[in-house]
């Protein structure tokens, strides 16, 4: 990056023609403005300017004739009819190398206290997905630093995978292990509708200096408003896609597509859009499929990297036929499943392993890798079907071969499951193979 880098970024970033509007109606938690029909676009930022010198940004949710809807993105109280109404046009980012190791707000302001320059070439936050017939297949096997994901949930090249959990299981602190300990070239987070107490203990605590030097963090809190929060994701998108581009392989950990689709949900509603399933418009499948798509392997015929990514999602008691959680999970290359009662007795992550897949298997694992994996499903699958048995004192020893030795081994499994230090994937399987000759 040259020193003369963020200059020219602020020159190309000068706009010699400046378009105003006025607010003509406020109220609904949406403003009209009249004056820039002819030039604003769907999805266009603005700038509102108080008579009191005040400065509040929004973004253009639907046009009419002759006047343009506008969602702010803060609070209204202040706002008056006549006020100025900037039309600052596609609602981009523009990232580079120097964001690396920072902390950023959706419209890629610093949050950690220093300057931050701009890159050179402002991206769309939303953009499309590589061609789907020249993208390249998934790659190859990733180390993750924990033995769970290094063998029976393997993480793959190019995957994306959902990580289902409520409230309080340890899916933070899974992130934070995964940011620090699987093989990438740049990491990019996104935090959306976090608690704001929260972000500091994590970046310092969860994620930590190690995770961070590598690291892009992007968040908007939960106080913020849902044009913020929604972006937050999108902008995380982009800044994946700018690295990707330049041919590195990226992370991309998003938490949680929940609140993305809940800020998004406002956002459609605000707009006109009718609800439907619970509450949720039509359009939030079609957002939650077009992120999702946007990850994934590179173009093989352009250069590109790859974007591994990991979305969490908030499922309220354990329901995984919510809208959110099924939408995704129909698009995903597989889902880990974070149980509460496992979280409860002490062992993470709380992964249950009987509900969660990997759709990179058996493709990356060797077939005598494949036949532990297979053969660790099968012991997991009959402890738990005996285990209520077991407990109450019912189950006789010598009933059944395969149920005796998943009670023998059931405790080295579970211990197993939550290792957390493996250095390779080799490693974690020679781990495995020991558990189960046991």
């Amino acid at each position: 990056m040259s020193v003369f880098d963020p200059l020219l970024a602020e020159i190309a970033d000068t706009r010699p023609v400046r378009r105003f509007g006025r607010l003509t109606d406020i109220g609904g938690g949406v403003l009209l403005a009249e004056g820039l029909a002819q030039w604003a676009r769907l999805g266009d930022r603005v700038e509102i300017t108080w008579r009191t010198g005040q400065t509040l940004g929004g973004e253009i949710v639907a046009l009419g004739r002759g006047t343009v809807s506008i969602l702010p993105e803060g609070p209204e109280e202040g706002i008056a009819v006549g006020d100025r109404v900037e039309h600052l046009g596609l609602n981009a980012i523009a990232p580079c190398d120097a964001w690396i190791g920072r902390v950023i707000d959706p419209y890629g302001q610093p949050l950690d206290g220093r300057p931050l320059p701009r890159g050179l070439a402002p991206r769309p936050v939303r953009t499309a997905p590589p061609s789907a017939a020249r993208r390249r297949r998934l790659g190859k096997r990733l180390g993750t630093g924990i033995d769970a994901f290094n063998t029976v949930l393997p993480l793959v090249l190019g995957q994306r995978m959902g990580i289902f959990a409520g409230s309080g299981v340890g899916k933070t602190v899974l992130l934070g292990q995964l940011a620090r300990g699987v093989e990438a070239d740049v990491v990019v987070l996104a935090l959306v509708g976090e608690r704001g107490r929260e972000l500091r203990d994590f970046i310092e605590d969860v994620l930590g200096a190690e995770g961070l030097q590598r690291s892009v963090v992007i968040t908007a809190t939960s106080d913020r408003s849902s044009l913020a929060r929604r972006r937050a994701a999108l902008a995380a998108m982009a800044v994946a896609e700018h690295f990707r581009d330049a041919g590195r392989h990226v992370l991309l950990l998003c938490d949680s597509i929940t609140r993305f689709a809940e800020a998004h949900r406002e956002i459609a509603l605000a707009g006109g859009e009718s609800p439907s399933l619970r509450g949720f418009p039509p359009s939030t499948a079609h957002q939650i499929m077009a992120l999702a798509e946007r990850a994934g392997p590179g173009d093989e015929g352009e250069g590109q990297g790859d974007i591994t990514a990991l979305f969490t999602v908030l499922v309220a008691g354990s329901d995984m036929d919510e809208p959110v959680a099924d939408i995704l999970r129909g698009v995903l290359d597989g889902h880990v499943v974070l149980d509460r009662a496992i979280a409860e007795r002490g062992r993470f992550p709380a992964i249950d392993l009987l509900r969660s897949v990997s759709r990179s298997l058996p493709g990356a694992a060797s077939p005598g890798e494949n036949a532990l994996i297979a053969e660790a499903r099968r012991l997991m699958g009959a402890w738990e079907r005996a285990e209520m048995m077991v407990q109450a004192g019912l189950y006789a020893t010598g009933s059944d071969p395969l149920t005796d030795r998943a009670i023998r081994l059931w405790p080295k499994i579970d211990d197993f499951l939550s290792g957390t230090r493996a250095a390779s994937a080799d490693e974690s399987f020679r781990r495995l193979q020991k558990v189960l000759e046991a």
